[in-house]
Order: C-alpha cells, then structure tokens, then sequence
C-alpha cells in the first residue's frame, strides 16, 4: 500500500535449516535453487515483518528493542507449520529457539555489528524479515525436504502511508476460509492483494489499498462483512466516538500491531468495540456521513488513515464515498495513540498492560 523511504539493508542474512538445526551467515543476496518446490509452487513460504528501534545504552552498548514480538514468532510457527507435514511437526523451532537464533547468533555476528552501531549511532527503527524456504534442489509437489528459516533486516527513515485512497473490491478474496490460510502470513496471499490493488485503480487511478469483504460470495452483497485491507488491518471510527476492530478469524491475520493499539486507545478513554461490520453497515453509514475516519493497522507504518474510501456496487459503480473528517477527535486520538505506540519502543511512553518490550544489549 505505501513505500518505505532510506532503507538500507543489512551485509548478512541467515539461515536455521531445521532438520539438522544447522546455522550459517550468507551473503545479503543469497539466492535459492532455481528448481526448489518454493519457488515452483510456494511451498515452504511464509514470512514476518518485525518493526525494532536500536539505541545506544548509558554504557554505550548497541541495544535492540522489540515490542511483543513474541507473538510475531508465534505466527510464524503456525506459518511453518502450515507448510510442513504432519510427520515433520518436530523440525518446527520453539519461540525460545527463534529468539536465541536470530538475536545471539545473527545479531551479534561481527559481520552484522557495524551496521547495526551505526544503526544505534542515528537512533533508527529497523525491519526484521524471518521468512522460510524449502533449500532442497527438486522437483514434485511434496513437502519440503530442506526446511529453513532464512531472515534478513534493513534499517529505514520513514513509511509513507498517509495521505491515502482505498477500493473495495467486493468481486475477489483474499483467501478461503476453508482452507485456512487466511490468517497466516504466507506468501501464496499476496499476488491476490496485488490484484486487488490493480482493479481499485480500476475504479480510481490514485487507489493506494484494496479493502476485502469476505469470501461469502453466494450472500447479497450488502451481508457479506468487511475484513481487511490488502495488507494490513483495519479501524473504523464512527461519529459517536466509537472505534470498531473486526474481530480475528480464519480470513483475518491476527495483526500484533492492532492489538497494541486497541490497547492504547482504550487506555486513552476511547470506547472500542470489536464486532463484525457488514457491507451494508459500512455503505450505509458511509452515505449518512457517520464513518469519520478508517485506518490501515500493521507493522511498518504502525498506523494510517484513509482520505477517501469508495464503495462500489455489484457493476462496480461506486455508491458511497467517505472523505475523513479531520476534525472529528478520533482522527487526532489515532494519530495519537500510534505516537505513542513508537514511543514504547523508545522507552518513552509506559508501558500499557498486556503489552511486553523486549530490550537486548548486544
């Protein structure tokens, strides 16, 4: 939906080949077998996106602060294990076992530590990249025989989210409850947000994020419920002062992000429901002029709030517009609450309950 802005990557990847828990540092651009199931029928792939800010401590070491992140790696076992067999579910490492890799062994690999003291030096934010691959060289549809988790990170200035336009796209889905793969992070979901992406610019040719209904396809247009945005998650902010948060399910990825914020806002005295919104909620409300503001939730960009959302009908005609309302509170109260949510990170905000920062000096 948005892009980073002064990315620059790390000089290291790693890799953590599961059936023999064998480390190793590669090069940034390590490639993988042209012939490998991943790359033939997105077998073994699915990935993370980890936002951490490094500093120097008062004794002037580099630290790394990550922010819940545990139930980061917690969605990308059931990522793994979503991609392995039945007979390989031992190969899947522990969080404990992620955590140690990926801090004790990739982060503090002398190849990695200049980058990341200049990193600590600037005081910048950093996005950490775990994702999976089958490494074996082969062919035929089976499950993996190499399974590794592979991870790579890049520091970057900012993630330009805002000023946005938003579709909804009610003609595709973004994935089929059935199937379970909805509220994983895999990569099989992604070429249909892409997808999606192109037909919102269909009907505007600013569209910067497709919004999904669910995959109810037979239900009249107006009962089918909203789910999420191409690539992230969302908000609805009503006139009343109300938030409303979709509620997780097999459509939705149980965004770590959304759950922070929701915190937050809560703890700033915003009243947040969670409860499902129908199609025809959101168009009718939308055409009283009740939906004041509408957010992207997710790792990178923490929060984003839409400018405009259409809402086309069955031909694909657009029956609703929303323009946010800047001067509703609730538009302030998020931009708000997502300061603050950095703010943690930086250990100048407290720390709201539930919610667990994790500091390592390296």
């Amino acid at each position: 939906m948005a892009k980073f802005e002064g990315v620059k990557w790390a000089p290291r990847q790693m890799r953590y080949l599961l059936p023999d828990k064998q480390f190793a540092i590669l090069e940034s651009d390590a490639k993988v077998f042209a012939v490998s199931r991943s790359v033939f029928y997105a077998s073994c792939l699915c990935f993370e996106g980890i936002r951490f800010f490094c500093k120097k401590s008062a004794a002037g070491r580099v630290e790394v602060h990550f922010l819940n992140w545990h139930k980061n790696l917690e969605r990308l076992q059931r990522g793994l294990a979503f991609n392995l067999s039945k007979t390989q579910a031992a190969l899947i490492p522990s969080v404990e076992e992620m955590e140690s890799i990926i801090i004790h062994q990739y982060f503090k690999d002398p190849a990695i530590r200049p980058f990341l003291e200049d990193m600590a030096d600037k005081g910048l934010q950093g996005y950490l990249r775990p994702f999976t691959v089958d490494e074996e060289q082969s062919m035929g549809v089976t499950f993996p025989g190499q399974p590794a988790v592979r991870a790579i990170f890049c520091s970057y200035d900012n993630y330009l989210g805002e000023p946005f336009t938003g579709v909804v796209i009610p003609r595709m889905v973004r994935a089929v409850a059935l199937n379970g793969t909805g509220w994983l992070k895999l990569g099989i979901n992604y070429m249909i947000s892409l997808k999606a992406l192109e037909a919102a610019k269909d009907v505007d040719p600013k569209a910067a994020a497709a919004l999904f209904l669910d995959d109810q396809t037979p239900l009249p247009l107006a009962d089918r419920r909203v789910t999420e945005w191409d690539s992230s998650c969302c908000l609805f902010g009503f006139r009343d002062g109300t938030i409303v948060k979709i509620p997780e399910s097999e459509l939705i990825l149980p965004s770590v992000t959304i759950q922070g914020m929701v915190t937050i806002l809560k703890d700033m005295g915003v009243k947040v429901e969670e409860r499902h919104v129908t199609y025809g909620e959101l168009v009718r409300r939308t055409q009283a002029n009740e939906l004041v503001v509408a957010a992207s939730i997710g790792t990178a960009g923490i929060m984003n709030r839409c400018q405009e959302l259409l809402c086309v009908d069955e031909s694909n005609a657009v029956t609703a517009t929303h323009i946010v309302d800047t001067e509703h509170p609730l538009y302030a109260k998020l931009a708000e609450a997502k300061a603050y949510y950095w703010d943690i990170y930086k250990e100048k905000a407290k720390l709201p309950a539930g919610m667990k920062l994790y500091k390592y000096a390296l």
